[in-house]
């Protein structure tokens, strides 16, 4: 069953093509990969799946309900998102933060009640910030605040959650902690769209991958099929060599293409 969807969705700003033509699906329960160089469109996309950005053309369907049919606190309660970089300057503490995500739950002027404490705490242990919780967020470090931002999106419980970079700023062990928090929100049938840079990551942890260049889809499928070597130097300008690891996990080694393999690229 699909949980999102996009539709040959075009994004214009500031008078520049930022997305052309992008169809994808979000199964439920899937985990989808968003991957591509720098400029690609990859938080452009992430924004409009989540309805922060209206397309140019082109549509979103959650639910195989077009988006703009449906009310924003509706929508925050479907879905849920983590941009990659977020100011948190005023002076509340961690679980204050986390709280917030409840929003849409409760009426404006109504008070927090027990399920929204539970889903809280819950949130806070499963991004490990628990220890945290009655920190200021402004005396946090880069990763830690990172981990709040995820915990507050937990807190919502919305079954889509889409990711921009969710481990740019995190050491390898939290950074494969909120992997397999992901893995585990997938199993209990979360839909989680995650853009990120880490390839290796993606063959790993992803189940389905897009990979943009240039605001276009350049290829879409399973992982092994996606992070191809042509593919990769189509898209990065970087050649590179599948390995398996211990586990029999794809591992990618990359190393810069010569004038050669540019002057291929560039003739096909």
């Amino acid at each position: 069953m699909t949980a999102l969807a996009t539709t040959d969705l075009v994004v214009e700003r500031g008078g520049r093509r930022i997305l052309t033509g992008i169809s994808l699906q979000l199964g439920s329960g899937e985990i989808l990969g968003l991957v591509g160089p720098n400029g690609s469109g990859k938080s452009s996309l992430l924004r409009c799946m989540a309805g922060l950005w209206q397309p140019n053309a082109g549509r979103v369907f959650c639910d195989s309900r077009d988006l703009r049919e449906m009310p924003r606190r509706e929508i925050a309660k479907r879905i849920t998102f983590v941009p990659q970089e977020t100011m948190l300057t005023f002076e509340f503490s961690v679980r204050e933060t986390v709280l917030m995500g409840r929003y849409s739950h409760r009426g404006r002027f109504e008070r927090e009640t027990s399920d929204d404490l539970a889903a809280t705490d819950d949130a806070l242990r499963r991004a490990d910030v628990l220890h945290l919780a009655d920190r200021s967020v402004t005396t946090l470090s880069g990763g830690e605040r990172q981990r709040v931002l995820i915990a507050r999106s937990l807190a919502t419980r919305a079954p889509i959650l889409l990711l921009d970079e969710p481990t740019a700023n995190l050491d390898v062990h939290h950074a494969l902690d909120i992997l397999d928090l992901c893995r585990s929100l997938s199993r209990d049938g979360a839909s989680i769209a995650i853009a990120t840079h880490d390839l290796n990551s993606v063959h790993r942890f992803v189940d389905q991958v897009v990979l943009l260049e240039r605001g276009h889809v350049c290829a879409k499928g399973a992982p092994d099929a996606v992070l191809n070597a042509e593919n990769l130097a189509r898209a990065f300008h970087v050649g590179s060599e599948t390995l398996l690891s211990r586990d029999g996990t794809p591992m990618l080694l990359f190393r810069r293409l010569g004038d050669h393999d540019e002057e291929r690229l560039d003739a096909g």
